[in-house]
């Protein structure tokens, strides 16, 4: 197994719960077992361990040996390493960026020896484009309208726009400009980021009831599991984001929180267990969508085969390429008119890595 460590630099600071990030920095995997796979591990605090933890943990998937990461290779692509011996899955334990890396090296050395991209792999029938949405964040009334018919013109059809760093009423006006703005026929969104107590949360979801609102994402602090759930059926769906990196999917399912979960492969343990938390989401009737955590191009790339393997998934939040200053090759899967089409070569995206080792 090789690897290699990298930094890129963000286009514009990331504030995150633990402060406010300028870059972001990770390792990649290279498998060689029979055929080369690439995985990328790129953690982000709040959200993952951290990168100390991350690179503690591939230290010790290092030594587990070639013989162990061909079985991984050769098992049950939906869960490569249910079957995995300890010294393998003790090291990956708390660590979900460093898991994300190792199974997204099986399963794009599995989608190459089998001649059959990722999302193959997960689904029989995956769809050849993702739809995504545009992230229009917190301004002016004028800066945010602005921003929204920008995107629409670039062919966007859902926007999530980010509130909750002002006050409701200025929130309230953004979204009702934004929407006569854009018309019905644009769905609209928005993005909280845990910022309000639960009656505020309850007055902004009477408030954006008028205005259509496709969901309402993370209105609440991440473990008010009860408050999210008594939001519900009010006129405005309930996304919990970032809940999901601190609560398990299953008790998010079983308190009834959530109309939407959205789901960031790299904090979840990798594109298998994504896929997996989506398959159960949509048996409790609960809609996915997929995200990431301003990855690179691999875990990006990997985080659209996830979505495209999820049936009629609704618009996912994979523009987030233009978050980095530069990337570490070209985008194997960019956004077009608000679509992402699936990288149909074999494993995540055909020969489009080779150079990164």
């Amino acid at each position: 197994m090789d690897r290699r460590d990298f930094s890129l630099t963000l286009a514009r600071p990331l504030g995150t719960a633990t402060g406010t990030i300028h870059r972001r920095e990770g390792d990649l995997l290279r498998l060689d077992v029979g055929e080369y796979g690439v995985g990328e591990a790129t953690p982000l605090p709040g959200w993952t361990e951290s990168l100390a933890d991350c690179r503690a943990a591939l230290d010790g998937v290092v030594d587990v040996g070639d013989t162990t990461l061909r079985g991984a290779v050769d098992a049950d692509p939906r869960d490569p390493l249910a079957d995995a011996p300890a010294p393998l899955t003790d090291a990956l334990t708390d660590a979900p960026a460093a898991r994300h890396a190792v199974v997204s090296a099986v399963l794009d050395a599995r989608g190459r020896r089998d001649g059959r991209p990722l999302a193959a792999l997960l689904a029989d029938d995956p769809a050849p484009s993702v739809p995504v949405n545009a992230t229009v964040g917190d301004g002016s009334v004028m800066e945010t309208v602005d921003a929204a018919r920008e995107a629409v013109d670039a062919g966007f059809d859902c926007l999530k726009v980010k509130v909750g760093a002002g006050d409701l009423d200025r929130d309230a006006s953004r979204l009702q400009a934004v929407r006569e703005a854009v018309g019905d026929d644009v769905a609209l969104r928005a993005d909280a980021n845990a910022a309000w107590d639960r009656e505020t949360a309850q007055e902004a979801v009477e408030a954006f009831a008028a205005l259509g609102l496709a969901y309402l994402e993370q209105p609440l602090p991440a473990a008010d599991l009860s408050g999210h759930a008594a939001l519900r059926g009010r006129g405005v769906d309930v996304a919990l984001d970032e809940t999901l990196a601190s609560v398990p999917v299953d008790a998010v399912l079983e308190a009834d929180a959530a109309d939407v979960l959205v789901l960031k492969p790299m904090a979840l343990g990798g594109p298998a267990r994504a896929h997996a938390a989506a398959r159960r989401a949509l048996a409790a009737d609960v809609d996915p969508v997929v995200t990431t955590t301003i990855d690179a191009a691999p875990a990006r790339t990997g985080a659209v085969h996830v979505a495209s393997a999820i049936p009629d998934v609704r618009p996912c939040g994979l523009a987030t390429a233009g978050a980095l200053d530069a990337d570490l090759v070209p985008d194997p899967a960019p956004v077009e008119a608000g679509t992402v089409a699936v990288p149909a070569g074999p494993g995540v995206a055909g020969d489009a890595f080779d150079g990164l080792f």
